[in-house]
């Protein structure tokens, strides 16, 4: 192993054969810092005349580390663009296996400082990603209908402790956030009519506004938004983990449909729970605006609830919890579906549960703008 550097450098290390091989010897230590050789003095060799392939010799090579291998990809690199063969079986086994490792993954061409895409591949990515939302949410609406038809017909296959353990979340287990803000809102409701009716001395009229208010619509829609956020979020969090778990494949591997299996209970328990917490969340808003009606406007208990009754009436009830049900549904596709297209990451369930919400406050958004609109239509 030669010692002395400095001679090997003033001898040429890089020779031709005639059949248009460029060796290349590599002698003497090759360490970060102090490499015998740059890539440009190939690139210049190359430049007066190209090679058919590039040949190592190895045998008066010193000590090497990491500088060894940053050339060999540089150089490996300039054959590649040279179009010449880079043969390295006579580097040492180490380097070799190096090199290998750091040329396995390619280089990523885009950087931070990348141009984005132009405007028109933006916009088809988009048409595209949405017509696929699309489709994958009519297919798993049809497979949801169809598998209502087998639950109608006795046929759908989920345990049906489930199924009460799900009501028992849905609807026990939301009474004490649902009296809240359903108190809250009564309360914030009669506030602001009060404001205006004092001025004329109707202060008794806050009964009927708070009652027709809470019972028609604003109940449904205060109790739907919290079990969007409450529920429709668990369903889409415990249905995203069992797919990150491949728990949703190994239903589908026994021959279980997981629609049947994991959504069908869901959404029935929703549907059922939801009406019930609608009535109850209508009697917590009602008492409510009592609240301010009888310790702020100076109102009587009795005849508070006398112009209540007057005011509210049957057909009000039956469109609240029109809308409550019709809520529910919503909420329950919204948080099963995002759960079932969840990834398979760690990220992807947060992902999904937020989704799920957001797909379920902005469902019930426009159910209500639609439901209203017809109930207009129809009168009633």
């Amino acid at each position: 192993m030669p010692k002395h550097t400095g001679s090997t450098r003033e001898r040429n290390p890089l020779a031709r054969s005639a059949d248009g091989t460029l060796s290349l010897r590599l002698e003497g230590d090759w360490l970060a810092g102090s490499l015998p050789l740059s890539p440009g003095a190939v690139e210049d060799e190359l430049a007066v005349a190209p090679a058919s392939r590039l040949l190592f010799e190895t045998g008066d090579l010193g000590r090497w580390d990491s500088g060894l291998i940053t050339f060999l990809i540089r150089v490996q690199a300039l054959c590649a663009g040279q179009g010449m063969a880079f043969d390295g079986s006579n580097l040492p086994e180490g380097a070799r296996r190096l090199l290998a490792l750091a040329t396995a993954v390619p280089e990523q061409t885009l950087t931070h400082g990348g141009s984005r895409p132009p405007l028109l591949e933006r916009l088809a990515d988009r048409v595209i990603g949405m017509w696929k939302s699309i489709v994958e949410m009519s297919a798993f609406l049809g497979e949801v209908t169809v598998a209502c038809g087998r639950l109608l017909a006795g046929r759908a296959r989920f345990r049906r402790s489930e199924l009460l353990a799900i009501m028992q979340e849905c609807g026990a287990q939301a009474l004490p956030i649902v009296s809240l803000i359903s108190f809250l809102v009564g309360l914030i409701l009669a506030f602001v009519g009060a404001v205006q009716l004092s001025m004329f001395g109707a202060q008794i009229y806050v009964a009927s506004l708070v009652g027709i208010g809470i019972v028609r619509i604003m109940g449904a829609i205060m109790t739907g938004i919290i079990m969007a956020g409450r529920t429709g979020a668990a369903f889409a969090a415990r249905l995203g983990t069992m797919q990150v778990n491949e728990e949703i494949d190994a239903l589908a591997t026994l021959g279980i449909s997981p629609v049947e299996f994991l959504v069908i209970p869901r959404v029935a328990a929703l549907v059922l729970m939801m009406p019930l917490l609608c009535l109850y969340a209508d009697l917590m808003g009602i008492l409510g605006g009592l609240a301010v009606g009888v310790l702020m406007l100076d109102l009587n208990v009795t005849e508070y609830v006398i112009m209540t009754k007057k005011a509210v009436r049957l057909k009000d009830f039956w469109v609240g919890l029109f809308h409550s049900g019709v809520f529910g549904v919503l909420v329950a596709l919204a948080g099963c579906l995002r759960g079932i297209q969840c990834g398979r990451s760690a990220s992807s369930v947060g992902d999904a549960a937020t989704s799920a919400v957001v797909t379920g406050i902005v469902s019930i958004v426009v159910a209500t703008a639609v439901i209203t609109v017809i109930c207009n239509i129809l009168g009633i």
